[in-house]
């Protein structure tokens, strides 16, 4: 169940939100038995609510008869400032680290114990990866989710580390002590690093966009297959970047608000 709610007090809008939450990247078309199944809410209510928010374009219905979201929610996060704002200020540098890496190139920020994936730059030529924009992984398994982590209050980190940590390959470190030293390290360097930690085959290196009050807005990182021996060649084009988007910021506030919780 994707998070919904049974409860005879729940609001309606707690319910509309249930029934949006049902929907996410391995559930991108649902039927209204799966709507109501998944946000936890009667079949007769889903029903209703589903077809208001059809008619309100938040879901639009196919020729199958499932439902997807809809072009309103779409045109309404475009306004988000992760979009309208960061995504709009970082992807020229993005593009251009790509350019110079040929590698993927992501762009997150911390949502909770989460890394959001604001942009991905990729190429054909680029491995795989299980990444999106608008996706969200862990950040203890994640290049860029390390390195948020590792720049969060330290009341989030010691959250973090009381875990659950989910192991995602043999190789995630899930280990409270261990994940701390590697915290500790990330600091001192200036970047994070993982190997096969994420997805078996592939390894990342990562920077955090610094604030004018040294926390991180967010992170840039490259992930590829070859990063293993040398991941410290690639710091240099990620701090540029980084800077570049962290001097773009400064001079527009309203792109400093940051999705962390």
């Amino acid at each position: 169940m994707a998070g919904g709610s049974r409860s005879p007090g729940a609001s309606v809008t707690s319910r509309v939100l249930a029934v949006l939450g049902a929907f996410d990247a391995t559930h991108p078309a649902l039927t209204l038995s799966d709507i109501a199944r998944r946000s936890g809410l009667p079949l007769a209510t889903a029903h209703r609510l589903v077809a208001e928010l059809v008619t309100g374009r938040a879901l639009a219905r196919g020729v199958d008869g499932t439902y997807r979201i809809g072009v309103r929610l779409w045109e309404i996060g475009l306004l988000s400032p992760l979009h309208g704002q960061l995504r709009e200020v970082a992807l020229p540098y993005l593009q251009e680290l790509y350019t110079t890496v040929r590698e993927n190139v992501h762009l997150a920020v911390r949502d909770g114990d989460e890394a959001l994936y604001v942009e991905k730059v990729t190429g054909h030529r680029a491995v795989p990866t299980i990444s999106r924009a608008g996706g969200r992984l862990p950040l203890h398994a994640t290049g860029v989710g390390k390195a948020l982590l590792a720049y969060a209050p330290p009341e989030v980190i010691a959250a973090h580390l009381r875990g659950p940590l989910r192991r995602c390959t043999p190789y995630t470190i899930v280990e409270p002590g261990r994940l701390a030293r590697e915290l500790a390290a990330i600091r001192e360097r200036g970047w994070a690093r993982t190997h096969e930690e994420m997805t078996l085959g592939s390894c990342s290196v990562a920077v955090v966009v610094p604030g004018p009050d040294g926390a991180a807005l967010a992170a840039i990182g490259v992930v590829g297959h070859s990063l293993g021996a040398a991941p410290q060649r690639l710091v240099p084009a990620l701090r540029a970047a980084a800077d570049q988007v962290a001097a773009r910021l400064a001079d527009e506030p309203h792109a400093t608000q940051r999705a962390t919780a």
